[in-house]
């Protein structure tokens, strides 16, 4: 039996006291349970969804021919009960069991939000992308230098520390680099780029000296790491990894918890609010309603880590009301379910390579290059430019399969032996690009559907600004360019889905801030109003930034932790 089978055997009680309940077990619940743990508070992690143990994960190596449409089912298959979900890579005939069906957990979408969820244990850190970025004083500080949203109340070295605690018990691989808008981690050995990649590298960066390619730094293991095996390149990681090769919180941080004996799991239970005791003015307990019975049960505790993602987070705390709060929990300010964000990307460039005919590579490479941000770092390069803030792009190149005989003219025998040889290369630069916090993009709760478990039902008003047009178009632009100075031919440039929730990268909705009368949570992630409560998930964020968020709701999960613990030992709390 597993240490999380272990813990998760275990029944929370109604009635009893906790030290600590966490709300959610993704990334940043996981951290929290994993650093309230091992500081000896008796921690109750609540997950709405159903349990899994690390391992279980049924098509992790099925082969094709085992799947109905052999794995390769067009999403228009799935759109009926999964019209949201479908829209993302990771969702697939494979998958499908990691995603909520849409028609069962409905929400209204007054300007659209692909809202991007997994109700299991681990939530969406099984199906993650995986890659990790340290965010620098260029993105903490933007607010508060261009007057877009609330300035951040921390800067980098506030975090950074904390990135390294995360980064040694994670285990990021990567490359120094030594550029100050994208700091180095505690790094594994790299993985290493194709021969089309360093080829289109060595062009790109000589013919802009400001401009670097590199391969991503990535949450996957290249040497044996805190128990868990290196990447053997088996593919493809949103099915699961058995070997724990890939970070999840299943896999690395629920388990350390639970070895600790402090631990208690509790799933199906879904959070639809907090209490609030206006006697002490603090957050006296949660509420769940069970899954499966539908029946209402409450557990107390002496703190609160709320890391239901940003979305379900702010659905929660609108939820809490009381006749102290009764616009939301801990919102004297007005600000919770505001400046709700997703980076915005599916748009770049593409192009075909030309050589290396007889060299390929081996295996499913988790992860691929990554030009760090260029644009607006202070400098000529930030010259005449009609945005602000900044984009990066990701990327890899690949040879073409046989499934390119689709597309192409011929049949019979001479078909059949041109694709059993691999076709050209080819490059793609996918960008992502920084969204603008705005006051008027937010969420809150219709006043008059509910969900099926009697939830008052989400409601989204989300767009992208012209800031992110006019960034997006420079993105397009910028990406032809450079794979035709690095020797790419047919070079085009392609723009896809301009809808925010689909870089699964929300973020916003309960903003820190110095100031009680704009901001939801001070610079410890800790409720201005509500002592007692902390929200480290990425619904914390002031502003997007334009790297991968996951490393800092990490980063910004153990800090709050070790606080707070701090503060309960000084009887603060």
């Amino acid at each position: 039996m597993s240490s999380v089978q272990v813990a998760a055997s275990k029944t929370a009680k109604p009635g009893e006291t906790y030290d600590a309940i966490v709300v959610g077990s993704g990334v940043a619940g996981g951290w929290a349970a994993k650093e309230l743990c091992e500081k000896g508070l008796s921690v109750l992690v609540l997950e709405r969804g159903r349990y899994v143990e690390h391992g279980d994960y049924p098509t992790e190596h099925m082969a094709a021919s085992e799947f109905e449409f052999r794995g390769r089912g067009d999403k228009s298959l799935y759109e009926e009960e999964y019209g949201v979900q479908s829209n993302v890579g990771a969702f697939g005939e494979a998958t499908r069991h990691w995603f909520v069906n849409d028609k069962k957990h409905p929400y209204k979408q007054d300007e659209p939000f692909g809202w991007i969820r997994g109700h299991h244990l681990g939530g969406r850190s099984l199906t993650w992308g995986r890659q990790c970025y340290r965010w620098s004083d260029l993105d903490f500080r933007a607010n508060a230098q261009d007057d877009h949203g609330i300035p951040w109340p921390i800067g980098y070295d506030d975090v950074a520390p904390w990135y390294s605690h995360v980064e040694k018990h994670v285990g990021i691989t990567g490359r120094a680099l030594g550029l100050p808008q994208l700091p180095d981690s505690e790094f594994l050995e790299p993985m290493e780029m194709n021969c089309a990649e360093r080829s289109i590298k060595n062009g790109l960066e000589s013919a802009y000296p400001d401009r670097t390619m590199t391969i991503g730094r990535s949450a996957v293991l290249t040497e044996q790491h805190d128990g868990r095996a290196p990447c053997h390149y088996c593919g493809p990681c949103p099915r699961g990894c058995s070997t724990g090769s890939y970070f999840s919180s299943l896999s690395s941080t629920l388990p350390a918890a639970a070895r600790t004996g402090n631990l208690t799991i509790q799933c199906d239970s879904i959070v639809h609010r907090l209490d609030f005791d206006p006697q002490t003015e603090r957050a006296s307990g949660v509420r769940v309603i069970d899954r499966n019975t539908g029946k209402e049960r409450a557990y107390q505790s002496k703190i609160v880590f709320v890391c239901a993602s940003t979305l379900g987070t702010g659905q929660i705390l609108l939820n809490s009301t009381s006749p102290r709060f009764p616009d939301g929990l801990a919102n004297s300010s007005g600000a919770l379910g505001h400046y709700i964000m997703d980076h915005h990307f599916a748009a770049g460039g593409y192009g075909t390579f030309e050589g290396y005919e007889d060299d390929f590579y081996y295996g499913h490479r988790p992860n691929g290059i990554y030009v760090p941000r260029f644009r607006n770092l202070g400098g000529p390069s930030s010259d005449n430019l009609d945005f602000v803030r900044g984009y990066g792009y990701q990327g890899q190149a690949s040879r073409e399969d046989w499934s390119r005989g689709a597309g192409k003219a011929g049949l019979g025998k001479s078909l059949k032996d041109e694709l059993r040889r691999p076709g050209a290369w080819k490059m793609g630069l996918v960008g992502f690009g920084e969204c603008l916090p705005r006051y008027e993009n937010r969420v809150e709760l219709d006043s008059d559907e509910t969900d099926p478990w009697g939830i008052p039902m989400l409601r989204t008003h989300c767009s992208f600004g012209e800031n992110e047009r006019r960034m997006r178009e420079d993105l397009k632009t910028q990406a032809a360019e450079m794979l035709e100075a690095a020797g790419c031919t047919n070079v085009g440039t392609f723009d896809g889905l301009f809808t925010p929730g689909y870089a699964i990268h929300e973020m916003g909705g309960v903003p820190m801030g110095d100031d009680p009368s704009e901001s939801v949570l001070n610079r410890w992630n800790q409720a201005h109003d509500v002592p007692n409560l902390f929200v480290t998930d990425g619904s914390c964020m002031n502003s997007t930034a334009w790297q991968n968020p996951s490393l800092t709701y990490m980063a910004l999960t153990a800090r709050a932790a070790d606080y707070a613990v701090e503060q309960l030992k000084k009887r603060e709390l």
